[in-house]
C-alpha cells in the first residue's frame, strides 16, 4: 500500500526517517512528496542537554537529505492508502500549499489512516482534518490543534478513529504501531 509522506526543507529527521524505513518493512511503499520533486534538507531539533546553559526552545542543526519524488501539485489522493505527516519547521510553510491540503483532506475524508507527529498538526489543521478529534502534539503546538477544532490531550500518543497523533520523535514506536494496525484493517 502506498503511504503519502509530505516533506519540505527543515522536516525533522527523526520524525521522518523512522517511518520512512519502518513502513516498508511491513510491505508499504512510502511516497515522499514536496513542493517540488527534488532533494530536501532535514533538521535535528533538540533542547541541548546542558544544565549550565538554559535553553527553552529546541535548537536546530542540519540533518540528512531526503528526496521527494512527487510534487504536491501532482498528488492524487486515490493513489494512497494513508499518510504519515512528520514535524519540524517544514509544516509551517508547506501548510499553505493548496494541492497538499486538498490531498490530505481527501485522504482523511475517505477514511484512510493518517499518522502525525509534532508540528505536522499544522498541516492537519490547515486541511480541516481534526475538528472534533482528540489529538496530541508538542505542547507548543497545542494552540494549533485547538484552532483546528481538536481537543488537545497532551498524551504521548492518541488514536481517534483513523487518526494517530504523537508529540514527537520519541513517540514514533507507538504511533507507527497504531498506524500499522489501522493500515492492516484497510488492505
Amino acid at each position: 500500500m502506498k503511504i503519502l509522506m509530505p516533506i519540505g526543507d527543515a522536516t525533522e529527521a527523526l520524525d521522518t526517517f523512522y517511518a520512512y524505513f519502518r513502513l516498508p518493512e511491513e510491505g508499504h511503499e512510502v511516497v515522499v512528496a514536496g513542493p517540488e520533486a527534488r532533494l530536501y534538507h532535514t533538521v535535528l531539533h533538540e533542547i541541548p542537554p546542558s544544565p549550565n546553559v538554559p535553553w527553552d526552545i529546541t535548537q536546530e542543526r542540519p540533518g540528512y537529505h531526503l528526496e521527494a519524488t512527487v510534487a504536491f501539485r501532482d498528488l492524487r489522493s486515490s493513489d494512497y492508502g494513508g499518510a504519515f505527516i512528520s514535524g519540524g519547521r517544514a509544516p509551517e510553510y508547506i501548510r499553505y500549499d493548496q494541492d497538499l491540503l486538498r490531498c490530505v483532506h481527501e485522504i482523511e475524508a475517505a477514511g484512510k489512516p493518517i499518522a502525525c507527529l509534532c508540528h505536522g498538526i499544522e498541516i492537519l489543521t490547515a486541511a480541516n482534518c481534526i475538528r472534533g478529534k482528540r489529538v496530541t502534539t508538542v505542547p507548543k503546538c497545542a494552540l494549533d490543534a485547538e484552532h483546528g477544532g481538536a481537543i488537545y490531550t497532551g498524551e504521548n500518543c492518541v488514536v481517534d478513529g483513523r487518526l494517530v497523533t504523537g508529540q514527537g520523535y520519541q513517540d514514533n514506536p507507538a504511533v507507527i504501531r497504531e498506524l500499522m494496525r489501522l493500515l492492516a484493517t484497510c488492505g
